[in-house]
C-alpha cells in the first residue's frame, strides 16, 4: 500500500459506519436517522470520490513531467 492511501482506508471506516447507521435506523423505526446517515454515507462518498480525482491527477501531472 502506498503512503498516501492511508486516507482511503478511512473514507472507507467511514462509509461502513454510515451504512451501519441506516441499517440501525431501519431496524429501530427511525426516519431521521435512516436520512441522516444517507446524507452521511453521500457525504463521505463525495469526499473519497473529489480525492481519488485529486490524487489521479497529481499522478498524470508527475507523469507528464517525467
Amino acid at each position: 500500500m502506498e503512503k498516501g492511501n492511508g486516507i482511503f482506508i478511512l473514507y472507507a471506516f467511514a462509509a461502513v459506519l454510515a451504512m451501519t447507521g441506516v441499517g440501525i435506523a431501519v431496524g429501530e423505526r427511525s426516519f431521521l436517522g435512516a436520512v441522516i446517515s444517507l446524507i452521511a454515507l453521500t457525504a463521505v462518498f463525495g469526499m473519497g470520490f473529489k480525492t481519488k480525482k485529486k490524487h489521479r491527477e497529481l499522478a498524470e501531472l508527475k507523469n507528464a513531467e517525467q
